[in-house]
């Protein structure tokens, strides 16, 4: 949950998760950079810490901490977790007190099935909690190779995990949103826009709905940013 310290400090944890060589470390090495490089409404604080194989796999995790530019006393803990499917208890661990999820897609069409058990998995640790309690966004990743899920393909998985709402629903304006992407730096392709997303959802969750998806006919997600 998002934290509070006596110094008026506030700490987000936003999770990248997906299957085993998805492009999360990728994607969190692109975002360092971009906001690194170029002015941002958040800039990293410090080095990226990562935890890896000697083939350049995740480990452990992952970590990097970026602070809002445009209020300073907001901080963003981001994290990866390990994608093979070994790491299934340490994934557990890394999970614990997430704020906001970014799931990662191997948009590859070889490996649809591998996404979707590692969204099933997602689902089982948050009992419940993806969307309701827990902003989600997805990201169709590795769209500049051929042949690729189509976001219309990986919205009908979201439906069948029940993770897509009707027009007729309270929270279908907190569907997630799909967002084709490429992460390597010289392509990139929404890597900070779809963080920057589930930032601000995340901010909307606790400031509007208090730590949940706000809902009600007077409120609309095109708030300011958080």
């Amino acid at each position: 949950m998002v934290r509070w310290t006596a110094d008026h400090n506030i700490y987000i944890k936003i999770l990248y998760w997906g299957m085993g060589g998805s492009g999360k470390t990728t994607i969190v090495d692109t975002l360092y950079r971009l906001t690194k490089e170029q002015k941002k409404d958040i800039t990293p604080t410090g080095n990226l810490t990562k935890i890896s194989m000697a083939s350049g796999s995740t480990l452990y995790f992952d970590r990097g901490i970026f602070q809002s530019t445009k209020q300073n006393k907001v901080y963003y803990h981001v994290y990866t977790v390990a994608g093979q499917s070994r790491f299934s208890p340490l994934r557990k661990k890394i999970f614990k007190g997430t704020d906001g999820v970014i799931f990662v897609v191997d948009s590859q069409t070889h490996f649809f099935e591998d996404n979707i058990e590692s969204l099933k998995e997602l689902k089982n640790i948050t009992r419940g909690k993806l969307i309701k309690e827990i902003p989600l966004i997805t990201m169709l990743n590795k769209q500049d190779l051929n042949e690729t899920i189509g976001e219309e393909d990986f919205k009908q998985v979201l439906k069948e995990e029940k993770l897509w709402y009707e027009p007729d629903h309270e929270l279908y304006i907190w569907n997630p949103i799909i967002y084709k992407t490429c992460a390597l730096y010289d392509k990139k392709i929404d890597v900070y826009r779809s963080f920057t997303e589930c930032a601000r959802r995340t901010g909307l969750y606790q400031i509007y709905g208090d730590g949940k998806a706000p809902v009600g006919n007077n409120f609309s997600r095109d708030l300011p940013e958080f």
